[in-house]
């Protein structure tokens, strides 16, 4: 005997991630995972440990996925990049067939629930996301697309605060057609070099005109 495991790890993997998706990780009951993934109790336990250990390995392979499908979106310039970004994950016919939301933010609101991996895994899953944001706006600023001084943290929370209301808002009834409006507004706060001195110049010219008669 090899030792290797006789089932489709990746496949396991698969349908653990459908479960914790769309029962979160509290709900989840080891029956509901053994029955999802095909494998015994045994050998659950025998390879991920536990279901914390299940969760962990399904919770960064998900995460994995949905960073890729973010730099795939990436265009020529960070502001189109990050307009394409949010636009990706626009719900569609074939999401529909996905559990709603996002695993990843599921995960932080479950964080007292969380084993120690779980919420390492979590947090970082969210800080990598965050990061693709923060360095197409680093990007822009090198370039000179965004206006220098911009505050980078701030916008990346931003832009992936919008991305979560996108993947969010749609359990709440926001329809498409919203969702796309909202990635408009978000993206009219850009903060573009061209828009930034313009302001900063209207600004000047509010506080010096202030004390003409």
């Amino acid at each position: 005997m090899s030792g290797k495991p006789q089932y489709d790890e990746a496949a396991v993997i698969a349908a653990a991630i459908d479960v914790f998706w769309r029962h979160g990780y509290a709900t989840a009951s080891i029956n509901e995972l053994t029955e999802a993934t095909g494998l015994s109790r045994s050998s659950l336990y025998q390879r991920f440990g536990d279901k914390d250990g299940l969760f962990r390995d399904a919770l960064a392979v998900y995460t994995e996925r949905v960073l890729r499908r973010m730099r795939s979106a990436r265009v020529d310039s960070a502001r189109g990049s990050v307009a394409a970004i949010l636009r990706d994950f626009l719900p569609t016919p074939a999401a529909s067939r996905r559990p709603a939301g996002c695993l990843l933010s599921r995960s932080t609101a479950e964080l007292l629930d969380l084993a120690a991996a779980g919420k390492t895994t979590a947090l970082a899953g969210v800080a990598r996301q965050r990061e693709i944001f923060a360095d197409l706006l680093r990007d822009g600023v090198a370039s000179g697309e965004v206006a220098p001084g911009t505050d980078v943290n701030a916008f990346a929370w931003y832009y992936l605060g919008v991305l979560q209301a996108i993947l969010n808002l749609p359990q709440a009834g926001a329809s498409g057609e919203a969702l796309d409006s909202i990635i408009d507004v978000a993206m009219s706060a850009w903060p573009d070099a061209d828009k930034r001195g313009s302001r900063n110049k209207g600004d000047a010219q509010m506080r010096g005109g202030s004390t003409v008669q």
